[in-house]
């Protein structure tokens, strides 16, 4: 895990900022972003979105040396998530078996990755490990999950592996809300919220609800918009261009709703997060590509791009994408002094957590 700076205050704001810090209000970040090899490379390779989707392509491999292929032609990177299940539902079917396979297969990469990870210290004592990312946002991503408890449990492992609570997409928006002290957000009905990805970025207003409950167990995405970037292959200027356009229109929508929004903007982002908001390493998946360069700053560009919201200085705050999709999680491990959290999508992200004593 990169080192932690000590807190330096963001320009035009007073509050004290730490891009990836440590030690935020409800926990503390023990590790993320964990960067284990064996001899073919990194292992959290094994359990990505898409090695799922190599072990089904094998799997449809291997049976066509011994007959037809029961998916036919289609080429599995073809193949939505939406079809993929469609699959499982067609149960005493070859297709449904061939799907159940990949599974299988992916369940037992994924109890090899996290039984290592436990080895490591910043995961010894783990008791709960939720599972976030677009995987999730699956009926075979489900079973996977399901699976990969039972194997860990068979294996003489005392941990509970369950599917994040939040939609995969809103996740990644309210976890922002815990990397601020709740004393900042007082008076204030939202936040806005980044959650970049190697494919999408999604941007939206996290509805606080602190007057329900004060330990954002309440917060909601009020309104979001998604860019499959993707399918675009922007420049990275370009990418930060479309990102601004986002907010700006989010602020638009609070503003005639007149929802109060705070001068904040929470942001998730893949890597390694230093303290000044540079991204240290891990954003090679980035759209643009170069987000590791010295003389790139996301946190800075974007208060320069909107130096105010609702007549003050912009506050932005960064972390790491698996730290902020794990922290929407807070309030649900209330009972669970040492947690992990992984995310399944273009990579797998990472991250584990000890809970502050009240």
């Amino acid at each position: 895990m990169a080192k932690k700076k000590k807190p330096q205050e963001s320009n035009g704001s007073a509050a004290p900022v730490a891009h990836g810090a440590e030690d935020l209000p409800a926990v503390t970040v023990a590790s993320y972003n964990l960067e284990v090899r064996d001899k073919d490379g990194f292992i959290g390779d094994r359990a990505n979105k898409s090695a799922f989707r190599d072990m089904l392509d094998d799997w449809r491999k291997r049976t066509r040396d011994g007959g037809s292929d029961p998916l036919g032609d289609i080429a599995t990177g073809d193949l939505s998530k939406k079809d993929v299940d469609a699959l499982l539902d067609q149960l005493e079917t070859e297709k449904a078996a061939l799907v159940l396979s990949a599974i299988d297969d992916f369940s037992r990469e994924l109890a090899g990755v996290l039984t290592r990870y436990m080895k490591e210290d910043p995961w010894k004592g783990v008791k709960k490990i939720v599972v976030g990312g677009g995987f999730k946002d699956s009926l075979s991503g489900l079973m996977a999950i399901a699976r990969t408890g039972l194997l860990l449990k068979a294996a003489g492992m005392k941990v509970d592996v369950l599917p994040i609570e939040y939609h995969p997409d809103k996740a990644g928006l309210i976890g922002a809300v815990h990397l601020i002290p709740a004393w900042m957000l007082r008076g204030h009905d939202a936040i806005i919220a980044v959650d970049i990805g190697g494919t999408n970025i999604r941007a939206g207003i996290v509805k606080l609800n602190l007057d329900e409950k004060p330990d954002f167990s309440k917060a909601k995405v009020w309104k979001s918009e998604l860019w499959r970037h993707a399918e675009d292959e922007p420049r990275r200027t370009a990418t930060i261009a479309y990102l601004v356009s986002m907010i700006e229109d989010l602020i638009a929508k609070a503003k005639k709703a007149k929802i109060a929004l705070a001068p904040v903007i929470g942001i998730g982002c893949p890597g390694i997060i230093a303290a000044d908001g540079s991204i240290a390493r891990g954003g090679q998946n980035l759209p643009g590509g170069n987000w590791e360069s010295t003389h790139f700053n996301l946190p800075e560009a974007l208060r320069k791009a909107i130096p105010q919201i609702a007549d003050h200085p912009t506050f932005v705050i960064m972390h790491n994408d698996a730290v902020v999709q794990g922290l929407s999680e807070v309030p649900r491990m209330a009972d669970v002094d040492h947690w992990g959290a992984i995310t399944i999508g273009t990579g797998l992200g990472n991250a584990s957590f000890v809970r502050k004593q009240d």
